[in-house]
């Protein structure tokens, strides 16, 4: 008995081709053969990307970075800290204080951060967006710090004297510095920086469109404006170009392109001579001759280093040698980073009196009680301040902006 011969199954062109292989005679978009002039065609539904995760090392790095700084004022100089203390530093930390000397160089470390940072969050962005972003991200907590430090230091039992009600109206709008006004938190100057920086980045990029070419064109053109504006002499252009800072946000930048690319030769040749730069500008603003009579002595080997330990920490984030370190709480602490930057200088002074003088606390036990009690205020804003104005500031800015 013969078997039934086997038919072949009927394909329709859409089986039988390949994805992404055209038909002879057929070109992309066509539409299927026989096809009615009724047929629709849907296009393809775009795959949404899915976000690149949290760099959680560098929140971490953030924050090691502020409480470099937090050493530096509470041990690494002299001022109102050694009224706190009743004396100098070095009496309280004669080893230490010279450690604690190298601390200010956080800030040097901040830039590089920032820079990252904000290549980041303005590519791809609008303008208007950018200025959102940043807009939320500094002010609630500076007004909430002004506010407080302000409160704070009008209180009779403090022995520190509060700036006036006009200079604390225009620390609001963080002018003060270029004003020439009292600054009510120490540390609004590296704002101050931050801000141009801001300004420079989002006319220059944001504003035409981030792209790899513009922004490589960015870095080259600021660090050959600074060094020209260093060697001309001109307040106004150093107030704009800012040639002891540009190199640390231009090497943040560089690393945000090695990031996005580790085999990029203009992107390690930007951070490598944004290094080069930088150290030079941090030997020469902090390296002085031995002389027994100042605070502490930074010597120039200690200065290189410490930046180039803040360089390279950002560069191991911007290869993913540190994925690894992605530990939830490290997100808080990033969180934290800024109000505790903030507040830590000037209340910290209140503190360390209170502390030290006020109930006879060893001097080891106050500094870390200190930097405790400002991590503890610093959640406080956060939690307080920031988490419910930030949304709300920005949907005013948004309903504005519409």
């Amino acid at each position: 008995m013969n078997s039934p011969a086997k038919t072949a199954p009927t394909t329709t062109s859409a089986q039988a081709t390949p994805v992404g292989v055209a038909l002879p005679g057929i070109r992309p978009g066509d539409p299927p053969q026989g096809a009615g002039p009724e047929t629709v065609l849907v296009p393809p539904r775009p795959v949404p990307r899915a976000p690149a995760p949290r760099l959680r090392a560098l929140d971490g790095l953030r924050l090691l970075a502020a409480l470099m700084v937090a050493a530096y004022h509470y041990g690494g100089r002299d001022g109102e800290i050694a009224e706190a203390w009743g004396t100098s530093p070095r009496q309280q930390f004669p080893t230490l204080h010279e450690w604690f000397a190298y601390g200010c160089l956080g800030v040097q470390v901040f830039f590089v951060i920032s820079g990252f940072v904000i290549c980041m969050s303005g590519w791809g962005r609008p303008l208007r967006s950018f200025f959102v972003s940043r807009a939320t991200r500094l002010l609630p907590a500076y007004w909430a710090a002004v506010i407080l430090v302000t409160a704070v230091f009008a209180l009779p039992a403090v022995a520190y004297e509060a700036v006036s009600p006009s200079d604390v109206l225009v620390n609001l709008t963080m002018m003060q510095q270029p004003l020439g006004v009292d600054r009510v938190l120490g540390v609004c100057w590296t704002l101050w920086a931050e801000v141009r920086f801001y300004a420079l980045f989002a006319l220059c990029v944001v504003l035409p469109g981030a792209t790899r070419q513009r922004v490589i064109m960015f870095c080259a053109c600021w660090t050959l404006a600074a060094v020209i504006a260093q060697s001309a002499n001109e307040p106004l252009l150093d107030v704009v170009l800012m040639p002891e800072y540009a190199p640390f946000f231009i090497g943040g930048i560089g690393l945000y392109l090695v990031h996005r690319d580790r085999r990029d030769a203009y992107a390690w040749g930007i951070v490598a001579v944004s290094w080069l730069l930088g150290q030079h500008y941090a030997v020469r603003g902090l390296w002085h001759a031995p002389n027994p009579e100042f605070f502490s002595y930074r010597t120039s080997f200690g200065i290189i280093l410490v930046v180039t330990l803040g360089f390279v920490m950002v560069g191991a984030i911007a290869l993913g040698w540190l994925n690894r370190i992605n530990w939830p709480w490290l997100t808080v602490a990033g969180a934290l980073t800024y109000p505790f930057y903030l507040v830590h200088e000037h209340l910290g002074w209140v503190a360390v009196q209170a502390l030290h003088r006020g109930t006879g606390l060893p001097s080891a036990a106050t500094f870390a009680l200190t930097i405790l009690t400002m991590l503890l205020l610093a959640w406080l804003l956060y939690r307080y301040v920031e988490k419910p104005l930030t949304p709300r500031l920005r949907r005013v800015l948004d309903r504005s902006r519409s």
